[in-house]
């Protein structure tokens, strides 16, 4: 009998052990199962920052791309915007003090077609990211003033001279635009106007000498007859 206490009491002693044992490994497992999901968050937010720098510099250089004009292109857009200026606020001069319906005619037509070719250039500048000029120029305003003064017969002459010199110089730098200008658009822009001009040329010609177009000095004379 007293055998078998022995032995039940060795039986205990073990099951104790294993019992305690088992329990410290248990939350040991735990604990390592628990480390691996942070690592594994860290990892997926990393790449998201570095995806926004590569997106950004690729919108930058298209709209820097709009303003690459050259320099003549540019010179050519600004001079054209001034003379098309010019020529609206001479021909409401024109049409307001002219003695002549021809000379009134002619001033509301200036009016008429360079306001629309303005609009045109306009719409191309902002294109092109240039800012046109919004004034007629020192040149122009001399001789707006020097016209302002005048009247009658002496102000057709004088507007008629002064439109002759122009449109020759507008035609020759629209031809050469047509021509040599290195944007497509700005080339377009100028060969589509060209035609309008020529016309305002032929048209200022005749009314300057009505019977003969070769001969340009013949206005510039009558003015020292007139009293």
């Amino acid at each position: 009998m007293s055998n078998f206490k022995i032995y039940s009491t060795g039986i205990v002693a073990i099951a104790l052990s294993l019992a305690t044992g088992c329990t410290p490994t248990t939350p040991h497992d735990d604990n390592i199962s628990e480390v691996p999901p942070a690592q594994s968050v860290q990892t997926t937010e990393s790449p998201s920052p570095s995806a926004s720098p590569t997106t950004s510099p690729t919108t930058s250089p298209t709209t820097s791309g709009q303003n690459s004009l050259s320099s003549s292109d540019r010179q050519f857009i600004n001079e054209a915007a001034q003379g098309g200026l010019a020529e609206v606020q001479l021909g409401q001069l024109a049409s307001q003090r002219g003695a002549s319906d021809a000379v009134k005619q002619y001033g509301q037509r200036m009016v008429q077609d360079h306001t629309l070719v303005n609009n045109q250039l306009k719409q191309l500048a902002t294109q092109k990211g240039v800012t046109l000029p919004t004034t007629i120029g020192t040149k122009n305003q001399q001789v707006k003033q020097r016209l302002s003064k005048l009247s009658g017969a002496k102000f057709d002459r004088q507007y008629l001279n002064h439109m002759l010199q122009d449109h020759e110089k507008d035609v020759s730098a629209f031809q050469t635009e047509a021509e040599q200008g290195q944007d497509p658009d700005v080339k377009a822009f100028a060969g589509q106007t060209l035609p309008i001009l020529q016309e305002h040329l032929q048209q200022v010609r005749s009314l300057v000498n009505p019977g003969n177009s070769t001969s340009t000095p013949t206005p510039t004379s009558t003015p020292t007859t007139t009293p």
